[in-house]
């Protein structure tokens, strides 16, 4: 038995050497400073911008670096009814409001139809719709603006609904096709099998499943029409019509002569506030869309 054992012991293959592992330089530190500066490159302009909304002109112009001495929220109040940001608010929030609905709806219907249904031309629209991506909005304003004359919507807020709508289509059409892409189609056929028509099982099953890429495309939709300039600078010359970007750049110029700094730094704190509510309320589901968009 022992004879044996030694030569089992012998013959057994030696374990072979343990794998040489590379180190590779940790940049995680490099990584983390970077990241800080960025943000605070990015945020501290921000944080002295609402700053500076509470103080007054004398302290904004002999220390523009210090902490106001007093909360005057009259400078946010003057900026709101003297300043007729209130009014350029609004106007904003019907824009917006109106062109995120039909950008939404169409985009998400254009996007489902080109994800699940193959037909002769599919590509080719997919393609056009991401070559609008890459054409540069300045190069239509010429005959966006005598197309929008000619349809007598020239400085209404329908013109720049319908504008704002095309403006904002192929990224949304780009983003919700690869999202509806990934989504089981085991889902949709069960409910085609228990009666469900083909708009039924996009406005009941598919649509509430792609909740989260619906969240993240108008999240990023919201933030570009928001601070959109220069569709409406061309599109909107109507003074009672202006948007929120119009009324603030207007204000801008107002300052030359008017020296009102403080309700020009609150105006574009009440500018920004809709923007970091938006984020804030829908943080989670814009990394989850983002996420998942990723992973399909």
């Amino acid at each position: 038995m022992t004879i044996v054992k030694e030569r089992l012991i012998r013959t057994a293959p030696p374990a072979p050497p343990p794998p040489h592992r590379r180190r590779v330089p940790r940049m995680g530190g490099l990584v983390h400073v970077l990241l800080v500066a960025w943000g605070a490159v990015v945020t501290l302009p921000l944080l002295w911008a609402v700053v500076s909304s509470f103080k007054s002109d004398a302290e904004i112009l002999t220390s523009p670096w210090s902490l106001p001495t007093a909360l005057r929220w009259e400078n946010w109040a003057r900026a709101w009814t003297e300043a007729s940001i209130g009014r350029y608010f609004l106007n904003s929030v019907v824009v917006v409001g109106g062109a995120l609905i039909l950008t939404m709806l169409l985009g998400s219907m254009v996007a489902y139809v080109l994800a699940r249904y193959e037909f002769r031309g599919s590509r080719l629209v997919y393609y056009l719709f991401v070559a609008g991506m890459a054409f540069p909005v300045f190069l239509a304003l010429v005959p966006l603006f005598f197309v929008v004359r000619q349809l007598g919507l020239l400085g209404t807020h329908a013109g720049l609904i319908v504008v704002y709508t095309s403006y904002a289509l192929p990224f949304t059409v780009f983003f919700l096709t690869s999202f509806f892409r990934g989504l089981p189609q085991a889902v949709a056929e069960a409910a085609f099998m228990d009666g469900c028509s083909h708009s039924g099982v996009f406005f009941r099953v598919m649509l509430p499943m792609a909740k989260p890429g619906l969240i993240s495309i108008g999240i990023f939709n919201f933030l570009g029409l928001w601070n959109q300039y220069l569709l409406p600078l061309t599109l909107n010359p109507d003074e009672n019509s202006y948007v929120l970007a119009q009324g603030l750049a207007v204000l801008a110029v107002r300052q030359g002569y008017a020296n009102d700094w403080s309700g020009l730094f609150a105006g574009l704190t009440i500018s920004m506030l809709p923007v970091l509510a938006a984020y804030v309320i829908f943080q989670r589901q814009i990394t989850a869309g983002l996420t998942a968009g990723a992973v399909r």
